[in-house]
């Protein structure tokens, strides 16, 4: 788990490339920064693909880059993956650490495509998801006979995805080698942030704390791909697990005692926990074959319930709306799918960002662990419903919500009907349903 002195130099290193991100560049498309025969690689990867689909995207045609709520380009964490992959088989006879490279890159750019930092006391400039300078990319491709790839004199090619990783990957294959001796994680890790002479000054060990807690943390490739689609008609509870499985995650840990106990009062779920034989202090999460943890439907519905009677004005928006959200972004299950973390899939800098700017600060987040918690995500997730209700200053319909929240709010077009508003209806109707159980209620 993250400290919070690190979250606090995660938060200013993220700002920092946020303001300096260069903007003469853009790209809407993956087919605007990529090679066709890179996108035709992404879509052999059976991870984008099922993403992609799942997005929406159609083979053929042009795939839309994933964007944070500025409205900015950047890799999923399933794209990343694919790419450090595609590169290390192609170049370096995977002999990079995979993961390395993914954990490089979400630490000194959150995977942003276009993210720039200016270093003050070198004077250089650092650019695109891996932050490497031309100086080391011409130097590589000079000295060093990496010339798989080609920086133009404008720079602007280093925004590309595949060059800029090809050079990043590049430099670390260098860095693991340096002065002719084999070097070991942590040296290459600080060298590629502070320099060879850093690599070992104190100076760089903050930074890598941070790279060690995030690569503990990336999703895995086998467990994202294998857990079982949830049947939306399913509602179900705990099974009995043994006194030896001690290191069940417990509700107790990710809940406040107030939530818990507001959970406790709710009727449905003292008689769904009571009959899986949950006592107070100790009530287990579900799990599902793959020892998933989970939410059932009674849970998530419950907690909806109770943070929007609390800290939102429901007649802005409905617990059955942010319920078949969840199901479609997070299948529910705590920790996320893919790229998306929590049940709400909302990331670590947009919940910074909705807790300073847009002031809703019932809950604080200081840590990516904090998303993996139910009333945390969900709270940060209906928040960022709220203001993309409104966004732009005009009243939104829920069809531009739901895909907004998918897509980025920049990039919804009303008139395609994609899949993911199809099944999201789906799951609407059955929780309209649940709830005309009990009462008769709207969406928003």
């Amino acid at each position: 788990m993250v400290d919070k002195h690190t979250s606090q130099v995660n938060i200013y290193l993220f700002a920092i490339l946020r303001r300096h991100r260069k903007m003469a560049t853009t790209f809407k498309y993956w087919d605007d920064c990529v090679h066709p025969l890179d996108i035709e690689a992404l879509w052999l990867n059976p991870q984008v693909r099922t993403e992609w689909l799942d997005s929406g995207e159609t083979k053929g045609q042009k795939v839309h880059l994933s964007r944070d709520p500025d409205g900015q380009p950047f890799l999923t964490q399933t794209e990343m993956r694919a790419i450090a992959e595609i590169i290390d088989r192609r170049h370096f006879h995977s002999q990079i650490d995979v993961d390395m490279i993914c954990a490089i890159a979400e630490l000194e750019s959150d995977r942003q495509v276009l993210a720039t930092r200016y270093i003050k006391k070198t004077k250089e400039t650092t650019l695109g998801v891996m932050q490497i300078s031309p100086k080391i990319c011409n130097w590589m491709y000079r000295e060093h006979g990496y010339r798989a790839c080609m920086v133009d004199e404008e720079k602007s090619t280093l925004y590309r995805p595949f060059v800029n990783i090809y050079f990043g990957v590049a430099y670390l294959k260098w860095l693991s080698n340096f002065e002719h001796r084999a070097r070991g994680e942590e040296f290459i890790v600080r060298a590629f942030h502070g320099g060879t002479k850093k690599a070992t000054h104190k100076s760089t060990n903050p930074y890598w704390k941070q790279y060690v807690s995030i690569k503990e943390n990336l999703p895995s490739r086998k467990f994202i791909a294998q857990r079982p689609i949830m049947d939306p008609n399913s509602n179900l509870i705990p099974t009995t697990t043994t006194t030896n499985d001690i290191k069940h995650i417990l509700w107790d840990s990710r809940a406040s005692p107030e939530d818990m106990e507001q959970m406790w009062n709710h009727r449905e779920v003292q008689k769904q926990w009571l009959k899986s034989r949950e006592t107070r202090g100790q009530v287990r999460f579900c799990k599902d074959v793959d020892k998933g943890l989970y939410i059932s439907k009674v849970e998530l519905k419950t907690v909806a319930e109770i943070l929007l009677s609390k800290h939102f004005n429901t007649r802005v928006i409905k617990s059955e709306f942010l319920c078949a959200a969840v199901e479609i972004i997070s299948a529910r299950f705590l920790n996320g799918v893919g790229s998306r973390i929590g049940l709400m899939g909302i990331d670590y800098s947009t919940a910074e960002w909705i807790y300073k700017e847009l002031g809703y600060k019932a809950y604080k987040v200081e840590s990516v662990e904090d998303l993996k918690k139910p009333f945390i995500s969900m709270y940060f997730g209906a928040a960022y419903m709220i203001w993309l209700s409104e966004y732009e200053g005009r009243e939104r319909s829920p069809q531009f919500i739901m895909k907004a929240i998918i897509y980025g709010p920049k990039n919804v077009t009303l008139e395609e009907t994609c899949p993911t508003w199809l099944k999201f209806q789906e799951q609407l109707s059955y929780y309209e349903s649940m709830k005309r159980q009990s009462e008769s209620c709207n969406i928003m």
